[in-house]
């Protein structure tokens, strides 16, 4: 599958409607962006089951901000409406293609129970994995 732009308007529904997205969020005056673009759409091109999606942070940048991108380029992954990766920084093709299957071999029932055990903590006030009782 080729790369997407998407705009801010897209992004939800992209996430929501699509089992693996990826989403490099970029601009035109990067150049470790211009170095990126190419492995990117590369590596897009070997996976049809996944969306290689693409934000120009000049031209969204309510989504950018919304999304706390403080450097770029920056790389986000979803699986199944979860976010599950993020981070700054250009990788190359073999870097991305590892991502793409570690991503795809992701238990999400485990991630899932993972960030409510987390959530639970936060809410809590107990530090993660202690065994305090009441």
């Amino acid at each position: 599958m080729a790369t997407v732009d998407i705009t801010e308007a897209e992004f939800e529904t992209t996430v929501t409607d699509n089992d693996i997205v990826l989403v490099d969020f970029w601009a035109d005056w990067c150049g470790p962006c211009k170095q990126f673009a190419p492995v990117y759409d590369q590596v897009s091109q070997k996976h049809e089951d996944v969306v290689f999606a693409k934000v120009d942070t000049e031209a969204e940048r309510g989504l950018a901000a919304a999304a706390n991108i403080t450097s770029i380029p920056t790389l986000m992954a979803f699986r199944e409406k979860v976010l599950v990766y993020a981070q700054p920084g250009a990788i190359n093709a073999q870097q991305l293609e590892e991502l793409v299957s570690k991503v795809k071999e992701l238990d999400m029932d485990q991630v899932r129970e993972q960030i409510a055990a987390q959530q639970n903590a936060d809410e809590s006030g107990a530090p993660e994995g202690s065994d305090e009782q009441s």
